[in-house]
């Protein structure tokens, strides 16, 4: 049995996956989890026979997740079944255009072509780029730690660096996709990836327009079972390779001594361990569990993503005009960024999306019936009347879907659950309810989200969305492999007892 100990604080997506490679690296883990259930923003909501996957609801870059099965040495077709999907989006838009997003390259530059009027060419040479930034800058400063020199060392650094032209730093997304497509359409279709970590298009570098290769190039898929199965997986196979979870539990301290982690305090119990791993946002890991106030207020500092407010519509009819993902877009895109990011208010016509799992596999809803995933941005704010608020917006959104697709849309609803800001925030501990903890919303942003490791507390390592590299199950998933990296194998760690 391993007597090096890690203990991981959170079982969201990072923190199980970090669990993973750590038992894999011959540590004994332990993970506290202050919910009935591991998974973070990723959980089940069921009611009336519809099924809710309640947080994340894109299902990219599979292979960040074999790799784990790769490395525990265990056959992921036991764990885990997935298929990829055609259209990785449906856009509708307030003109009456719809378009298929196909994951097939030059099928979507046909479709932008002959529903836009973008030229094919256009959305080609985009994507190409897009696969070339991220695989000469993004597979360097998206896999290893921004603040280690090991990384500025890498073999292809120098070709990463001559990679990023000045526009992709100093032009915003919305500027950069300005000077590339020629239809309006095509730029709020591209501008809405800045959304992807919780950022504003007209606000957020260029770099971002890397983002489209993931879902567009490389492809989007559906596990089976919805995003639930993701997390579902990843526990089986922790569990498999010893990982133990503590369910219920809140974490109340990270206990330090001389500058080394050495476990931490739950339940008034103090809970040894060589290396400590926060799964939580950096802000309250700062603020609660070691009450540092100055750090933690350092972290706010830097602008927070966005939030979202989610309804859970169960539907007693079927949409046959709708696919997996659905976009709504705004009228007005940039009128509901400057709301969502300088005023802190919703927009009266936001963008909406709705994710339909009932597209993809029976026992999603009842016969004939569909479960609906509602999604509009949302400011990241500590204090609201959310009642009046999610009043409005359901009424604003459900005028919206009835007016685009023809249909009383609120007559449809036979269920329904609401998450807003304030519940993620209840129960995820993301501060105001941010989903990616800081925003992308300036060109230094990567290098100031926080580093994976803080090398005045040796021993304690920091993984999950608010920190390097980012928010979203593929950079969650990585930060795992980034912390696993720099834990040193047991029976190495130094220092006081």
């Amino acid at each position: 049995m391993p007597t090096d100990k890690a203990i991981v604080i959170g079982a969201g997506i990072g923190g199980i996956a970090t669990a993973i490679r750590l038992a894999s690296k011959g540590y004994s883990v332990e993970v506290h989890e202050k919910n009935e259930v591991p998974g973070g923003k990723l959980y089940l909501i069921e009611k009336e026979g519809y099924r809710f996957d309640a947080g994340p609801s894109l299902f990219t870059q599979p292979v960040n997740i074999e790799e784990l099965f790769h490395l525990a040495g265990e056959d992921i077709d036991s764990y885990f079944e997935y298929e990829k999907v055609d259209i990785a989006c449906r856009y509708f838009f307030e003109n009456g255009k719809i378009l298929n997003a196909h994951t097939h390259a030059p099928s979507f530059a046909n479709e932008m072509e002959s529903v836009l009027g973008e030229p094919a060419g256009n959305v080609l040479q985009y994507l190409k780029d897009a696969e070339r930034v991220y695989e000469n800058v993004g597979t360097i400063f998206l896999n290893h730690s921004l603040h280690k020199m090991s990384t500025w060392l890498h073999p292809r650094i120098l070709t990463a660096l001559k990679t990023i032209r000045w526009q992709y730093m100093f032009r915003t997304l919305d500027q950069f996709n300005r000077g590339r497509f020629s239809t309006q359409e095509a730029v709020q279709i591209f501008n809405r990836f800045a959304t992807y970590n919780g950022s504003n298009p007209y606000r957020a570098p260029g770099m971002l327009s890397l983002i489209p290769h993931l879902e567009q190039n490389q492809g989007t898929f559906y596990p089976k079972g919805g995003m639930i199965s993701i997390p579902k997986a990843l526990v089986k196979l922790a569990e498999k390779k010893g990982v133990k979870f503590i369910l219920n539990t809140r974490v109340e301290k990270i206990v330090t001594v001389g500058g080394f982690a050495k476990g931490i305090i739950s339940n008034g119990i103090f809970c040894r361990a060589d290396v400590v791993v926060s799964n939580v946002d950096a802000y309250y890991t700062y603020k609660d569990l070691l009450t540092d106030d100055t750090a933690a207020s350092a972290i706010l500092k830097n602008e927070r993503s966005s939030s979202a407010l989610i309804f859970y519509w169960g539907m007693k009819e079927s949409f046959s005009e709708l696919h997996l993902h659905n976009i709504f877009f705004s009228k007005n895109y940039n009128e509901e960024f400057d709301h969502l990011f300088s005023r802190k208010k919703f927009y009266d016509d936001p963008t909406v999306y709705v994710n339909i799992t009932s597209k993809m596999e029976v026992g999603q809803a009842p016969a004939g019936c569909e479960n609906w995933f509602v999604m509009v941005n949302a400011p990241a704010i500590a204090d609201a009347d959310w009642q009046k608020e999610i009043n409005t917006l359901k009424r604003n959104v459900v005028d919206k879907l009835s007016r685009i697709l023809g249909r009383d849309i609120g007559a449809a609803i036979q269920v329904e659950e609401v998450i807003s800001p304030a519940g993620i925030q209840s129960r995820t501990d993301s501060y105001l309810g941010s989903l990616y903890g800081t925003s992308s919303n300036s060109k230094w942003a990567a290098f100031l989200r926080h580093p994976n490791s803080k090398p005045s507390i040796e021993g304690l390592y920091f993984t999950g969305g608010s920190v390097h590299p980012g928010g979203g199950i593929p950079l969650c998933l990585k930060s795992a492999a980034i912390v696993s990296n720099m834990v040193p194998s047991p029976k190495t760690k130094v220092g006081p007892e």
